[in-house]
């Protein structure tokens, strides 16, 4: 049999051996490392692999552990756990609500409204729902608001984390859409091609990201006219009201402030995402302290939970950095550029099937394990095919966060189960997320009409 033809067969059944151990309940850095050392060995023993390429990954790992744009990661990552772990989440959702409460639905505006500001500072999914869930659920279960109403707005903005920056996922995915974009340029004969950054990402995520929360809103307006008793007003009692604007200008204006600083830093080009993170790092102990609510006990549970989260994704990083490399010399992405490059509908139906893939791996995997197996064997393809590669990207953040709200397992509905009350059936949060899931295909239905809503802010940026 032609080694070709061997090698891409075995890169294609270990694409699904992964999937089937990852089924199974096996770790995900481990199962990409370990499926792919197997399939290693099993085409050097046929003549299509040759392990000294193996070699490679030394140089790979020590790249990854000095990228400056890849220490933006645990620093965005510290400050949201510092927002969190100090209570100022909780005093920016409490006053948000005091000043929406008046208005039918306004409980869930606030809501809205605080899981984008939260998504501004945390870019981490699991937290900002759990925050949320356990802050401002049983107040809106209590205000009288339908239970899947309530879960539904909480789940859906507590994902925007995903595409709204500073999300961690754009910052991988733009140092690898760089680097990918480099070389096919170079293939194309362009040896001075446009570089594509991390805050191009943040450009294009801006706008996408205040369309999801748009319609967000629109949906809870909507229900506010069309069906008033799910959603009743929390109007604020007359002493309340005094302490309002001090609230106003202790809980929600410094936080915002941060936001501003940090996001404007950036988009603004005054600074790199790695310098505006170490800001919004300290400028979060700082609201802290202001606070009296930095101790030396918030610090370290701050610590450690930042660690812990930067150690889970950068190990997942270097097992899908095992598979990539096996993947690829054995003649995977021949078989991949072959399958998108021949499919009827030109570009965008590649991108749409690559989309749809991701989609339906977000049910089983979380969005990094996602963006570090497929990004590098497809995005490669899609931007030989002339796909920006900015709206290619924010594309692909969107798509992530709507399969983290499908179920039956999207991720963000399991983090929502696990601190609702138990008298919360699950049905309801799986039946409450549904109308915010259409919202995001109608999001992105959108964005592949009008790719400039995600391209012009970077290239006005650009000059």
């Amino acid at each position: 049999m032609d080694p070709v033809l061997i090698g891409e067969l075995l890169a294609g059944l270990m694409f699904f051996g992964i999937i089937g151990f990852l089924l199974l309940g096996f770790p995900v850095a481990f199962t990409l490392a370990g499926v792919s050392l197997m399939f290693g060995v099993v085409g050097m023993a046929f003549g299509v692999f040759d392990p000294s390429n193996f070699g490679a990954l030394p140089n790979r790992y020590i790249g990854f552990m000095t990228s400056e744009v890849l220490v933006a990661v645990p620093l965005f990552i510290f400050m949201g756990v510092m927002l969190e772990r100090s209570n100022i989440a909780e005093q920016l959702l409490l006053t948000m609500a005091k000043l929406f409460g008046n208005l039918r639905g306004g409980l869930g505006m606030s809501v809205i409204i605080v899981g984008a500001m939260l998504a501004a500072s945390t870019g981490v999914v699991g937290a900002t729902v759990v925050t949320m869930g356990l802050i401002s659920l049983p107040a809106m279960l209590r205000a009288g608001y339908d239970p899947k109403l309530a879960t539904g707005v909480i789940c859906a903005s507590g994902t925007l984390g995903q595409i709204i920056p500073p999300s961690t996922v754009l910052i991988f995915m733009g140092d690898m859409l760089s680097g990918i974009n480099s070389q096919v340029q170079m293939a194309k004969g362009n040896f001075a091609p446009t570089a594509v950054s991390v805050g191009d990402l943040f450009a294009g995520a801006l706008l996408p990201g205040f369309l999801l929360v748009g319609l967000y809103l629109a949906y809870t307006i909507f229900k506010a006219i069309t069906d008033p008793e799910s959603c009743p007003a929390t109007p604020v009692p007359p002493e309340e009201k005094k302490d309002l604007p001090r609230e106003i200008a202790v809980s929600l204006l410094p936080p915002m402030l941060l936001i501003l600083s940090v996001l404007g830093s950036i988009l603004g080009g005054i600074a790199t995402p790695t310098e505006a993170a170490s800001v919004g790092a300290v400028g979060a102990m700082i609201l802290a302290g202001l606070r009296w609510r930095l101790s030396f006990t918030t610090l370290r549970e701050t610590t450690v939970a930042t660690a812990t989260i930067t150690s889970m994704v950068f190990v997942i990083l270097l097992g899908a950095s095992v598979f990539s490399i096996v993947f690829r010399l054995m003649g995977g992405d021949n078989l991949v550029h072959e399958f998108l490059s021949n499919l009827p509908g030109g570009p965008l139906m590649a991108v749409a099937v690559v989309m749809a893939i991701m989609f339906v791996l977000g049910f089983i995997l979380d969005t990094f394990e996602i963006i570090f197996i497929v990004i590098p064997i497809t995005a490669p393809v899609l931007l030989m095919l002339d796909i920006d590669p900015v709206w290619l990207g924010v594309i692909v953040g969107v798509n992530l966060q709507t399969s983290f709200l499908t179920p039956p397992f999207g991720f963000a509905l399991f983090y929502l189960r696990g601190v609702a009350p138990d008298s919360l059936p699950t049905s309801a949060i799986y039946k409450g997320i549904l109308p915010f899931v259409f919202l995001q295909i109608f999001a992105i239905a959108i964005l592949f009409a009008f790719p400039g809503i995600v391209t012009w802010l970077p290239r006005l940026i650009a000059g």
